[in-house]
């Protein structure tokens, strides 16, 4: 076989050649694509070109929105968490939808700068907010986000008494009692305020894990004004289980009225301000069901209600009440247990500032059907507020316990004071 002699000329030739070559496929690699075709002289589709450079050369928007909650959130707040807000730029368009589609009312802002809901968002539901703004360029920008809203098992409200704007007397405490057990009575207790125009101090005191009462040393000062301060939108009353509420509520206190009853003498004194404006014939609990000694509170009033015996332990041979008055006229509860001091048809007249014959409650003559403005049980239904105190004594029975009804008044101010978690 012949052995060939490569020259270096021959050599260098060859290695031109196929860098050529090398090239050539290089340039059709790099400016083919898109489906569009390469010129012969690789120098690519020039229009294509320019669109690429044109979006390349193109400034986004400076608009930065934010929304809060962020994307994703669950447990979110159904109060004020909810918002939209623009840095460099203003909103020109948001929306806020539930999952289903249903529209959620908003407002932009006059800055343009922020929007919030118009109205409280529902427990456990899934919300989506689109938003658009532009910045001073007009160039737009978009946010989107999804979140869901704190479910009822995980979240807490408190149902508080007395009403917002309501007038009552000045035994009346607010109470509030939590539709969840409270372990961390701290942090809820910090996240309430009760205040009153009179400068009073005034105290929480926890009667359980469910309720937290607040009250001053002494009854309210008579037309003062009591403002309650419900701040607790996310704040942990127990494991996993956040409040929900941010509200103000505000209420009156009217005349002193406090109210003494003396089951010995078989009277009730009525005192207003301080004087006695009428005494009352009465008829409190027989000696065998002594009615509870204390400071009790007006907590409802029914112009007639039914007073079943079986329902508070009252109860014949068969189960059934001893009595059962479908039509008790002016009745006024004091406790939860079943005292209330109300009407009397059916016993005789002479009983009133005689005789003590009821199963507890304190009677006061009066007339079948609550429509005699002429009775002493209608005049003190009229001349009552929820809120007035009743104050029994002489009974020979217990004082009633604090927390039956809204009798907290029967704890002193220290004791009081050492039932506060603030």
């Amino acid at each position: 076989m012949e052995k060939r002699v490569m020259t270096n000329s021959k050599r260098r030739k060859r290695l031109m050649t196929a860098s050529a070559l090398l090239g050539g496929v290089l340039v059709l690699s790099a400016c083919s694509g898109g489906g569009g075709k390469a010129s012969a002289s690789g120098d690519g589709d020039s229009t294509s070109q320019a669109k690429v450079d044109e979006a390349a050369a193109k400034k986004t928007s400076e608009a930065q929105i934010t929304i809060t909650p962020k994307d994703g959130s669950d447990n979110a707040s159904i109060n004020n968490g909810t918002a939209v807000t623009v840095g460099k730029g203003s909103l020109t368009s948001v929306t806020m939808k539930t999952a289903s589609g249903t529209a959620v009312a908003g407002q932009i802002s006059a800055d343009k700068k922020s929007w919030k809901p118009l109205n409280r968002l529902e427990r456990a539901t899934t919300y989506k907010i689109a938003a658009e703004a532009a910045d001073s360029e007009g160039r737009t920008a978009h946010e989107n986000a999804s979140f869901t809203t704190v479910s009822p098992a995980n979240s807490f409200i408190g149902n508080f008494t007395p009403e917002d704007g309501s007038t009552v007397g000045v035994g009346m405490p607010v109470s509030i009692n939590f539709d969840k057990a409270i372990t961390d009575k701290a942090a809820v207790q910090k996240g309430i305020t009760v205040s009153s125009s009179s400068g009073q101090e005034v105290v929480g005191h926890w009667f359980s894990a469910n309720r937290l009462d607040f009250r001053p040393e002494s009854y309210w000062t008579g037309g003062s004004t009591v403002t309650l301060k419900l701040n607790l939108d996310g704040v942990q009353g127990a494991s996993g289980v956040y409040g929900v509420q941010q509200k103000t509520v505000t209420f009156k206190i009217g005349r002193n009225q406090v109210s003494i009853v003396d089951a010995k003498t078989k009277t009730m004194q009525v005192t207003q301000d301080g004087k006695v404006v009428k005494t009352i014939p009465i008829s409190a609990g027989a000696p065998e069901n002594t009615t509870y000694q204390g400071q009790m509170v007006i907590s409802e009033k029914f112009k007639e209600t039914r007073m079943d015996g079986s329902t508070v332990g009252f109860k014949d041979e068969k189960g059934k009440g001893e009595y059962d008055i479908k039509d008790v006229p002016h009745a006024m509860r004091l406790s939860n247990s079943g005292t209330f001091i109300h009407g009397n048809y059916w016993g005789p007249k002479s009983i009133f500032g005689s005789v003590n014959t009821s199963h507890g409650c304190v009677g006061l003559s009066d007339t079948k059907g609550a429509n005699d403005a002429n009775t002493p049980a209608s005049w003190f239904f009229n001349h009552s507020l929820i809120g007035d105190v009743v104050v029994v004594k002489n009974t020979g029975d217990k004082t009633i316990a604090p927390d039956n009804g809204l009798n907290g008044w029967n704890l002193n101010w220290a004791a009081w004071k050492a039932g506060s978690a603030a």
